[in-house]
């Protein structure tokens, strides 16, 4: 499953915790499980949607280096560095480039509205539910036609965003909290624009969230994994 999926150009990434027993220590450890998978329904793909997942005993860029070893297209990734390595000119599987997610990105605002009622963040927003409401109008369209409803519809407003964007960050200093989530956002913007230019690629990486949900639920059932061969298993 894992050798076709790495078939394709577009497919989504993540990692989550997975508690494994580490006897000679007398207590747990923290193994992971990352989620590889595509999902081709947003935008009328023929390819059955399919995830795989791959345990390892950490978090590090060669781990990602590994499972995906013979990909090269677009990965749909949170903002974790350990995805960077993949995007190196002298990888051998290829060219990769990162779609981030502005999920994360509007959960940055989210925090700060919340706990100041900011009306910068407040702004950000509903600039962000823009994207959104466009998004939801054209799901299940063809890429084709998403791709140019965005190019007519979001980009515009995406343009606005960055102006926007770049007059709160000249204002606020990045020591407070607000601005350090401007800066956030700044800091992964090509990534974040990468949607508008293909309509394959998601606005935010929710799929592979729900992907991995059960592994998240399973965590308050099974407490861990014995050893790094049944984390495998």
């Amino acid at each position: 499953m894992l050798s076709e999926l790495k078939t394709l150009t577009k497919l989504f990434v993540d990692e989550t915790r997975c508690p494994v027993l580490d006897p000679r220590r007398g207590k747990t450890k923290t193994g992971y499980l990352w989620a590889i998978a595509r999902d081709e329904r947003p935008f009328g793909g023929t390819a059955p949607p399919g995830v795989v997942f791959c345990y390892a005993d950490g978090r590090g860029s060669k781990h990602a280096s590994v499972f995906l070893t013979g990909f090269s297209g677009t990965l749909q990734v949170d903002s974790y560095t350990g995805y960077n390595t993949l995007t190196k000119p002298s990888r051998n599987s290829g060219l990769v480039k990162l779609a981030y997610c502005w999920a994360h990105a509007r959960r940055k605002l989210k925090e700060v509205h919340d706990r100041d009622a900011s009306p910068i963040a407040k702004e950000g927003l509903k600039r962000i539910a823009k994207f959104y409401k466009i998004e939801e109008a054209i799901r299940g369209q063809s890429a084709k036609q998403r791709k140019s409803a965005r190019q007519e519809q979001t980009k515009p407003l995406m343009e606005d965003f960055e102006i926007w964007l770049k007059t709160q960050r000249s204002r606020i200093s990045t020591k407070l909290r607000l601005g350090e989530k401007l800066s956030y956002i700044a800091k992964y913007m090509d990534g974040l624009k990468l949607f508008l230019g293909d309509g394959t690629v998601e606005i935010d990486s929710n799929i592979i969230e729900r992907a991995i949900r059960p592994i998240a639920l399973n965590r308050k059932n099974a407490l861990f994994a014995g050893h790094d061969e049944g984390g495998r298993t």
